[in-house]
């Protein structure tokens, strides 16, 4: 006579071995081409955690000083706009301008970097950062206006120009 778990456990360990097996794939497409991992790194789900990021930061200048130190590695970008339109999403930059001003005195001491991709990124932060609102307030309005950004071939000018803000305002961080 048949007991049940004599059907039972071999039943059951048939469809726990089918369920691992899993269905078979689809045969593979040949990969789209990918972009080389020094231009993006794409890691997460949100724009800022795309990128490892230390355990803890031990308050905002922790911050500041991680970001401006990832401003340099060009694998610290991710992209946006789709497939068809897609931009680069300048990680450090962009959350060094968030941060804002607590962030510019860390960002006018990279203002003498010898690297350009640094520097197009230093130039690009510190223009978000001197938005800062309660900045702007101080200052009367007065940012770091930058003609032409992210392209390291208006680096010069706009150097130029951030130095010229940090003569009129840089007196507030010393």
């Amino acid at each position: 006579m048949w007991s049940w778990k004599s059907v039972m456990i071999p039943l059951g360990l048939s469809v726990l071995l089918a369920g691992c097996a899993g269905s078979p794939s689809a045969p593979s497409e040949p990969e789209a081409e990918a972009a080389p991992p020094e231009e993006v790194a794409v890691i997460g789900a949100s724009r800022e955690e795309q990128y490892w990021l230390p355990p803890l930061f031990h308050g905002e200048q922790d911050e500041v000083h991680y970001y401006i130190s990832r401003l340099p590695d060009r694998r610290f970008v991710s992209a946006y706009g789709g497939e068809e339109h897609p931009r680069p999403w300048y990680i450090a930059a962009e959350r060094l301008g968030q941060i804002g001003e607590p962030a510019i005195p860390a960002l006018a001491s990279r203002l003498d970097t010898s690297d350009e991709y640094e520097l197009m990124l230093v130039l690009y932060a510190l223009m978000l950062a001197s938005q800062d609102p309660a900045l702007m307030a101080a200052t009367g309005g007065d940012y770091v206006e930058l003609g032409s950004v992210l392209d390291p071939r208006h680096n010069a000018d706009n150097r130029a120009v951030a130095r010229a803000w940090w003569q009129r305002h840089g007196w507030r961080w010393q």
